[in-house]
């Protein structure tokens, strides 16, 4: 498994939460800084600043959730799966 950064977060949640995302992409900035405002801990890794290898074990890993590949890819206790922006799903989700 490709190491994460995990984020604390302000709250005291039970769920796992794991953000693939892209270092460039406005919807995975908007989906992390989401996660940052609803104070929620999760790991997160930016897929295109790994190396080659570790890319390609990051998205083997991803596509377990989502084979389709798209970014953002939001996996909440490694059974609910948000691909993209979706700011309402995310908070009815994890509030």
């Amino acid at each position: 498994m490709v190491k994460m950064t995990k984020v604390e977060g302000k709250r005291d949640v039970n769920d796992k939460v794991t953000l693939y995302a892209l270092s460039t992409c406005i919807w995975c900035k908007k989906t992390k800084q989401l996660l940052d405002d609803l104070g929620i801990p999760y790991e997160f890794i930016y897929v295109n600043e790994l190396s080659s290898q570790d890319k390609n074990e990051a998205i083997q890993e991803m596509g377990k959730y989502n084979p389709g590949g798209n970014f953002p890819t939001l996996v909440i206790n490694d059974v609910k799966v948000i691909v993209g922006y979706k700011k309402e799903q995310i908070e009815r989700e994890l509030s």
